[in-house]
This record gives structure tokens, sequence and C-alpha cells, in this order.
């Protein structure tokens, strides 16, 4: 009988969405995880080039991510949080780009997961300063995406990228848990271990121990 490596999807199918935030061009890429097997599902960009008011690039953000929720119906949602660089007003901005495509999520009751952009390079390519050229191929080979598949913006595959971080997070966690007989806590662990976690003998209190402590 061959052992199969655990994962938190098993058979049942499920799609993950990944967003990679933009206050000129946000990127999405939509994983589709069959009986544990990744696929790219769809991947494209959300152009706000054309909207001269922040706030109503906001407002597209948030239109357009629920349209493609309502679209591939999604049942976690992976999102690339802001890199913290020197410009502040860029933070600010695509902050507020990232928290209207999380309410746009929160209103489809889709379960959100966030990753830092340092995390999912790592974990896509084994670099943390890995370029988007590099995430890309990576992509390429691994979800063996062809070239017509691809978009012209690489914010679309770094969308893919955080989809993909999402599910080999889980998928290491559930493989963890496997391997650790289920725990998934501290607290669980000494519960099913109580013969191998040592406890503190308490201490008596005695008029001698408090006139020491008082010194």
């Amino acid at each position: 009988m061959v052992k199969q490596n655990p994962t938190p999807y098993g058979e049942k199918e499920t799609v993950i969405l990944g967003i990679d935030p933009g206050t000129n061009v946000l990127g999405y890429g939509v994983l589709k995880v069959t009986a544990g097997r990744p696929k790219m599902e769809a991947m494209g960009v959300i152009d706000l080039h054309r909207c001269a008011s922040p706030y109503l690039k906001l407002g597209r953000i948030y239109e357009r991510v629920a349209g493609v929720i309502d679209a591939f119906l999604p049942d976690e949602l992976a999102i690339e949080a802001p890199f913290f660089g020197k410009n502040v007003q860029s933070m600010l901005k695509l902050g507020r780009a990232q928290g209207v495509a999380i309410a746009a999520a929160i209103s489809r009751d889709v379960p959100i997961h966030e990753y830092a952009p340092l995390k999912i390079k790592m974990a896509i390519t084994g670099n943390g300063q890995a370029s988007k050229e590099q995430v890309a191929d990576m992509l390429k080979r691994v979800l063996h995406i062809g070239e017509e598949s691809l978009v012209p913006y690489l914010d679309a595959t770094d969308a893919l990228a955080a989809a993909y971080c999402h599910y080999l997070e889980q998928t290491r966690a559930a493989r963890l848990g496997h391997a650790g007989g289920g725990a998934r806590s501290w607290a669980e662990f000494v519960r099913q271990n109580q013969n191998r976690v040592s406890r503190p003998t308490p201490t008596r209190i005695t008029p001698e121990l408090c006139k020491k402590l008082s010194k």
C-alpha cells in the first residue's frame, strides 16, 4: 500500500483566489486544487489607470474583485501584504487597495489569508529576494503554464504566487500535524503527551517563606 502525503484538501475541489494589490494595476490569480493537485484556472489584472480619482479607484477595486469572486467562487483568498518601503504615501495607498480587496472578500464570506512578499517568494523559489520574473518562471514550471496563458503584467503571476504559497503552506501544516500525531498547538500536544511533559512542583507557602520574600 502506497502511503499518501496528507493534504488539507483531500479529494474535494478547492478554489484559491490570489490577489496582488495595486493602485494602478491589481493582479488576480485563481488556483484550483483537485485531489490535492493544484492547477492554474485563470489569471489577469484589473487596470486602474483610467480612474482619475483615488476614491474611484477604490470603488473600482471593490467592484471588480467582488466580480472575480462571483465568477470563480473561491473557497479561500490569499493576498499579498503591503511592502514596507521608504515611501510612506505609496504604502498608505497600497494599504487602502488591499483593504478594499479584503472587504470585497468579507462581503462574500471568503476566508482571508495574508502573506508577506518575502514569504511568497521564499515559498515559490526558495529565495526571498527573487525577482518577479523568477517567480513567474517558477510558476510556469510547477503549474505547467503555457506561454499562451500568460498575461503581459507580472502582477497576475504575483497574485497566482500568493495563491500557490497558500496552497504550499496549508499542505505543509497538514503534513506537520500528521507527523506529530495531529497535535496543532502546545495545549493539544500536552494533552496528548501527559507522560512526556514535566510539571513544576507547587511551592508551599509557609510563614518562614513569607518572611524571606519580604526581606
